[in-house]
């Protein structure tokens, strides 16, 4: 029998998994870096935290992430023409002895059995909205492409910079980034606007950090996206991460084996909800299985992480994936 990680390397390679890859247990997850440490993410429920970059985020009951605080007291840039007066890029060097305990943890992965998976987030997109709202960066992509191509630029700076370190000490096996690029049933821009903009500069991180060692770049992003999966080739994506049912899985799972695979599938405003049952987990991880009939999807939450907004959701879909293995794979 494959080890996770074994497992989840056929499936993206296109060979031959033995069964489902289920959720994220070939990845050991690490949030990476002190910058995570020196600013933490806003908590379910509680109140506003600061980034890096100085953008507010909350994260209210119910909801399934951190949302930037965009009014006019928090929004990070005021005036997009002199976004520099607002904008600067956060510290990327850190006292070796902020780094120990990452270090640590990530040595106390069994690399036989998981990858060492490098979290970063948010991507170029995402950081752009933040700073401005979705609605004025969207209008300035149109409007001012000069201002927003410097933007990008210094963003993917920062992320080259950020990405030097952290492979420096924990020398991840994979990398897991964010960058949402879409609703549940469209794409947020155009693929002409999306070359544009965001596909060399991506395009770079994701050569960097292959350049450097990384095996496998599993992307985040939980929305419909099917008609950018050229682009994410081109990029040096191995793993879309997020990829909803809206999207044709059993059509992506069939036509790109071996260069994209999907991870995702079982959406979380399906499951995820105050009420759910295992039944109607198991309902839906079944329909989900039985429709894309195929081992080279990683059956998995869309959500951004191997956790749920409802307690116990997460660990119903990994039991419901699991029976299914046992059943169709005898495992």
């Amino acid at each position: 029998m494959l080890t996770p990680r074994e497992n989840f390397l056929e499936t993206v390679r296109g060979g031959k998994p033995d069964r489902y890859s289920n959720q994220f247990e070939a990845l050991a997850l690490q949030w990476c870096s002190p910058q995570d440490v020196r600013h933490p993410d806003a908590e379910y429920g509680k109140g506003p935290a600061k980034n890096a970059w100085g953008i507010y985020f909350e994260w209210p009951e119910g909801t399934p992430g951190p949302f930037p605080l965009q009014d006019p007291e928090h929004l990070l840039i005021k005036d997009l023409e002199h976004w520099r007066d607002y904008v600067k890029m956060p510290e990327t060097k850190f006292p070796e002895e902020e780094w120990a305990w990452i270090t640590e943890e990530a040595n106390k992965v069994d690399r036989s059995r998981q990858l060492v998976t490098a979290v970063s987030w948010p991507g170029l997109f995402e950081n752009c909205h933040h700073m401005l709202d979705m609605e004025e960066c969207m209008i300035s992509l149109y409007e001012e492409p000069e201002i927003m191509h410097e933007i990008i630029e210094l963003l993917t700076e920062y992320e080259l910079r950020m990405a030097r370190e952290i492979i420096d000490h924990i020398h991840p096996d994979a990398l897991y980034r964010h960058d949402d690029w879409g609703s549940q049933r469209s794409t947020f821009m155009s693929n002409e606007m999306f070359r544009t903009f965001y596909l060399e500069p991506t395009k770079k991180i994701y050569k960097f950090w292959k350049d450097h060692g990384v095996e496998i770049v599993i992307h985040h992003s939980d929305s419909y996206g099917e008609t950018l999966i050229p682009e994410m080739i081109e990029m040096g994506i191995d793993v879309w991460q997020g990829a909803l049912s809206t999207n044709d899985l059993k059509k992506i799972a069939g036509e790109y084996q071996g260069r994209l695979t999907v991870m995702g599938g079982i959406n979380n405003g399906i499951v995820d909800q105050a009420g759910w049952t295992p039944e109607m987990v198991n309902a839906e991880v079944n329909r989900v299985l039985d429709w894309v009939d195929s081992p080279f999807i990683v059956p998995n939450c869309t959500f951004g992480g191997d956790i749920s907004t409802f307690e116990g959701v997460y660990q119903a879909v990994t039991n419901s994936i699991e029976r299914y293995n046992k059943t169709k794979y005898k495992w």
